[in-house]
């Protein structure tokens, strides 16, 4: 029998047989006085997030035959992923003309040029391999009357290089595309029996020697913080668009494995770049899908006017996000927003009731329960809202984590799905791409996590402190004697976030919006969780959520200072011309104690020039 490793405070179970040699759970040391420290948990593989990514890296490893953990915050059909309603990109042709080229065309110049080309030119192939597994697993996609899957038009995805009108590229499954997405791979991973751990919330990374091991939780159910060791760790946690107050984020996009990176030293990469979608249901930002727009919908200002022949001529409504976006703010700021209020009208009345109860029940639905609005009969109001993170933890192509954000793999870590920046995406990205980006970059992370395990590496001894910042962190916050409540915090953040970091920028804006992040750091130190108690703990999620999203919202808003030029979604009125001379570069971005850091890498250019992008 191999010998008891001691960690203090730890007790090592189940899993850990195999390693420590028994199947008994064991306590090696007394627990320490306050936060109680509950399992140790051995795992090939270990995954944090259940999203399209998560699961679909988790699929591949569970086919090749490793034991794998996957842990999130949220039970796993309950993840982001699920709330994309148009479709997923990819260029089958099924009922026009369309080419491989032509959606990577259409994604370079949608990045505004900033989009890696050998990512993207690799993510754009795998497409249509993507769409078949998905639908040999048993996706339900809407389908032609032939039987081929049905495609719809989408922002930004056009003939001919550009030259052409819109092109029907988007897979759909009426306006439920990721809920379908994420039951099917759901489905898939119960048949493989994949080991699930929901609710657990994402503390840190456990790092020796420059490899990443594994990861610190904390039991949302129980209480209680459990050691995660693999030897092969992903993190797949989705955006933060809980920064801003108007959203079509879930409320737990956090910015939790953004957080976890930056605390262990690592950098982000373009986190000036965040795309507020143009229509999100007003003061809600409930997300109506662009497919609305792709299905022939209009949006109309206050004097009945489809506003974006001014801006986009000959895309009209099927211009990319940022384009529409800005063009309805603008609208809004001229004064010709619906009564004088900040949103527009999305106007589907012209599709009959047919057409929207066939290809957008959805949407109906979301009308009606939220603002008893009938889209069949009334326009629906919307606006910008915050939507997607183009920015995040710097990968490779194979998903593995840049410990300096260029070339230096961390060891043991890899990323995929929003929370990671390969940089397919790069100032902006297109509709439908992001269920493309999470299922081809999750399948990509499992298939290298896959290939590293078989090298058989060792599982390294666990440090003594491995748990240490996390422990440190819950007391914190459960004795601390503050007054500040997190919702307060939290709202102010948010609010101020949306109207001064928003759609549109500029240097005083961004300056007095970082000035009060740091104020609202300093409150957050004398933060009140008034739940003492272990089970159930929201007051302590929310307060373990907010520092995530102060932190990360320093990094949008300092980077965002930081880039003199307009490019994509970051739009600055006091710049606002794109400025490839000094600015065709990625952002690395390091949070330190005397601020935020910053470095710069290339863009990867193959085939594609960068122009000036017209729509």
């Amino acid at each position: 029998m191999a010998e008891y490793k001691e960690y203090r405070g730890m007790c090592v179970v189940g899993e850990c047989k195999k390693y420590y040699g028994t199947d008994d759970a064991k306590v090696i040391h007394e627990e320490p006085k306050g936060v109680e420290i509950k399992n140790v948990h051995l795992h090939d593989a270990v995954i944090v997030g259940a999203g399209l990514a998560g699961m679909y890296a988790a699929l591949e490893l569970k086919k090749a035959g490793y034991d794998v953990a996957v842990l999130t915050k949220v039970f796993p059909t309950r993840s982001h992923s699920g709330a994309a309603q148009g479709g997923i990109s990819a260029a089958l042709a099924n009922l026009e003309e369309d080419h491989i080229e032509w959606h990577f065309f259409d994604t370079v110049k949608g990045s505004d040029y900033l989009g890696d080309q050998d990512a993207i030119e690799m993510m754009v192939k795998e497409a249509p391999r993507i769409i078949y597994e998905y639908e040999h697993m048993g996706v339900p996609f809407s389908r032609t009357p032939d039987g081929k899957i049905m495609q719809r038009y989408f922002g930004g995805h056009v003939k001919d290089f550009g030259r052409g009108g819109p092109v029907l590229r988007a897979c759909m499954a009426a306006d439920r595309t990721g809920h379908v997405l994420l039951h099917t791979l759901w489905e898939q991973c119960v048949k493989y029996n994949v080991r699930f751990y929901s609710e657990f919330f994402l503390l840190s990374l456990i790092i020796k020697s420059g490899k990443c091991i594994g990861v610190t939780v904390w039991d949302l159910i129980n209480g209680g913080i459990h050691v995660f060791q693999g030897k092969a760790i992903l993190l797949a946690t989705g955006g933060y668009g809980r920064c801003y107050s108007i959203t079509s984020n879930s409320h737990a996009n956090t910015a939790d494995g953004l957080g976890v990176v930056m605390r262990a030293g690592l950098p982000l990469e373009d986190m000036e770049f965040v795309q507020f979608h143009p229509s999100g249901l007003a003061f809600l930002g409930v997300l109506l899908t662009e497919g609305a727009r792709g299905e022939g919908g209009y949006l109309i200002n206050n004097e009945g006017e489809r506003f974006m022949k001014r801006y986009a001529p000959e895309k009209m409504e099927l211009a990319p996000r940022d384009v529409v976006s800005r063009a309805m703010w603008a609208e809004i700021e001229a004064g010709r927003g619906i009564n004088g209020q900040q949103y527009v009208y999305l106007d589907l009345r012209h599709l009959g009731a047919q057409k929207i109860m066939e290809r957008l029940p959805q949407i109906r639905e979301i009308s009606m329960k939220l603002l008893g609005i009938d889209p069949i009969k009334e326009p629906v109001p919307v606006q910008p809202t915050a939507h997607y993170s183009m920015g995040g933890i710097p990968t490779d192509i194979c998903c593995r984590v840049l410990a300096d954000g260029k070339e230096k793999w961390l060891e043991g870590l890899w990323a995929a799905g929003e929370c990671a920046c390969v940089s397919v995406h790069g100032a902006n990205r297109l509709g439908t791409n992001s269920l493309l980006d999470a299922s081809v970059h999750g399948k990509r992370a499992g298939k290298d996590m896959a290939a590293y395990l078989s090298t058989n590496p060792p599982y390294e001894v666990l440090p003594e402190d491995c748990a240490l910042d996390a422990i440190k962190q819950i007391e914190w916050l459960l004795n601390n004697p503050g007054t500040e409540r997190p919702g307060a915090i939290r709202k102010e953040l948010q609010e101020n976030m949306y109207n001064l970091c928003g759609v549109f920028r500029r240097k005083e804006d961004l300056e007095k919006m970082y000035n009060i992040i740091k104020d609202l750091q300093r409150r957050y130190k004398n933060i009140l969780v008034q739940d003492k108690g272990a089970k159930f703990n929201t007051d302590l999620m929310e307060a373990l959520e907010l520092r995530n999203l102060l932190e990360t919202a320093e990094v949008i808003v300092a980077s965002a200072l930081n880039r003199t030029e307009s490019r994509g979604a970051h739009y600055r009125r006091d710049y606002p011309n794109r400025d490839d001379e000094n600015w065709l570069k990625h952002t690395l971005a390091w949070r330190t104690e005397e601020g935020v850091k910053f470095d710069y890498k290339p863009v990867v250019i193959t085939r594609f020039k960068p122009e000036e992008r017209k729509y």
